[in-house]
């Protein structure tokens, strides 16, 4: 069926996409203020010296930043037994491709990072035909301390500490991002992390999504109808406008 929608004159709605503009600029400018605040956060000194499986070798978290000083990393649900990624952080990371070059050229590096063994994240990398960098954080604490790894005690509990409270988490993987400053001296600080739908700045099929007359059209989230890109029963339908085809 068909939404039902109001129709208007074109002066209708030139009138009411100015008056939603003035609430779009003040929608942005008060983003560009919660950007600032998100910046002025404390820093926190990281004493614990992590490390990671790469293709590269083990490597400590102060070598991931790759000779910049700012650090995102993006944690990704993949856990020690799981056969497959998250739907949802795949989603997210089919959005990577094209940005990490210019980050790393603006003194950013871009690192995701998951609980499961390297070789397991390898092979749902070269499923997923990603080529940002992706380590294993297996066998540290990292997962743990920034509060996206679960132990069986804190799930029989139900009592976890996600997204800056306690809760039950439900699953022994979450998903968030975590962002580090490595000074000249080599020190490393956390500055921010951002988890739940804190992620969802970084997916920007929301962003077209939130553009078009259906929205969003889920019922709950975004597993409604988001699937692993090599999962989709066809090709969304349609004829190339490239090719005709």
């Amino acid at each position: 069926m068909e939404p039902q929608h109001r129709i208007g004159t074109r002066d209708e709605w030139l009138a009411a996409s100015r008056a939603l503009l003035a609430e779009e600029k003040a929608h942005m400018r008060a983003g560009d203020e919660l950007a600032r605040k998100r910046r002025a956060l404390p820093w926190v000194k990281v004493d614990q010296t992590y490390t990671f499986d790469t293709p590269q070798g083990r490597r400590t978290l102060a070598e991931l930043f790759d000779g910049r000083s700012q650090l995102i990393v993006y944690h990704f649900m993949l856990g020690e037994d799981w056969e497959e990624g998250c739907v949802g952080c795949s989603f997210l990371s089919d959005h990577m491709t094209g940005i990490v070059t210019h980050l790393e050229h603006h003194d950013v590096s871009y690192v995701t990072v998951s609980h499961a063994p390297l070789a397991k994240i390898e092979a749902f990398r070269r499923r997923m035909g990603w080529t940002f960098p992706w380590v294993s954080s297996n066998g540290s604490e990292f997962n743990f301390d920034y509060h996206v790894s679960f132990t069986p005690e804190q799930l029989a509990s139900r009592t976890a500490f996600y997204n800056f409270v306690e809760q039950d988490v439900g699953i022994d993987e979450q998903h968030g991002h975590s962002v580090f400053y490595k000074d000249e001296n080599g020190d490393v600080y956390h500055t921010y992390s951002c988890y739940g739908r804190g992620d969802e700045r970084f997916v920007g099929v929301y962003a077209h999504l939130d553009i078009a007359p259906k929205g969003r059209n889920e019922a709950s989230n975004l597993t409604d109808w988001v699937r692993h890109h090599d999962r989709y029963e066809d090709k969304a339908g349609g004829a190339c406008f490239a090719c005709g085809s």
